[in-house]
């Protein structure tokens, strides 16, 4: 918001940094209502939205060039302070490639939109591995609806029936991708056990244990 505050007063658009605060919250509660219904909106969406939270005359004051500045202000600081990478991630996914497997990511955006989480794959040399990426964002579909791990599917030649989906959310993951009719293998660090009836076909703590769970699945 500092940089929103910085691009918009260049732009002659007086607004607050409190006021950009509380319409990034704003915002925020509004991109819930769509989530929760497995639904998702470009990043353009949310920077319009941060706008018209600041007030009903600010986005009629911000011109093109403007706009595009403050897209790429928002969707920057996953680029500056990048998330953890699984250090066994790499690996696996290079043992899967060798073996054939046709790799691709189905992935739930938040802030953070699609372009830029290609950087990330990409800064760690990891983008080059899959065939194809799918982000909500971009298709306007989140997991756990089967439909965006159905695009994602059409996209790589793939079927279902012959489909694994590795992911750690119950919910978005394990559900998701059996509702798709994908066999599905959860990473999960904790001990907890699932509720019957929504167990993956097999549990990994991390991903350098991928190829191995993959193996004694057989989906080949």
């Amino acid at each position: 918001m500092d940089d929103f505050e910085r691009i918009l007063a260049g732009a002659g658009v007086r607004v607050s940094r409190r006021t950009l605060d509380a319409a990034y919250e704003a915002s925020g509660s509004e991109l819930g209502r769509i989530w929760s219904a497995s639904r998702d909106v470009p990043v353009e969406w949310h920077v319009s939205a941060i706008l018209a939270a600041a007030g009903r005359d600010v986005p009629a004051q911000v011109d093109p060039p403007t706009m595009a500045a403050l897209v790429e202000a928002y969707v920057h600081p996953a680029l500056l302070v990048p998330p953890a990478v699984d250090p066994g991630a790499r690996g696996a996914l290079e043992a899967l490639s060798d073996r054939g497997y046709t790799l691709a990511v189905v992935s739930n955006t938040m802030r953070t939109p699609g372009t830029t989480l290609r950087k990330l794959l990409d800064r760690y040399g990891l983008l080059g591995l899959f065939k194809h990426a799918t982000f909500s964002d971009e298709v306007g579909i989140r997991k756990p609806a089967p439909e965006i791990f159905a695009i994602a599917l059409r996209a790589v030649g793939g079927e279902a029936g012959t489909a694994l989906h590795v992911g750690d959310d119950l919910v978005l993951d394990v559900e998701g991708a059996r509702a798709a009719g994908m066999r599905v293998i959860q990473v999960r660090t904790t001990p907890e056990q699932p509720p019957v009836g929504q167990a993956a076909d097999a549990v990994i703590q991390n991903l350098a244990d991928l190829p191995a769970a993959v193996a004694r699945l057989d989906v080949g």
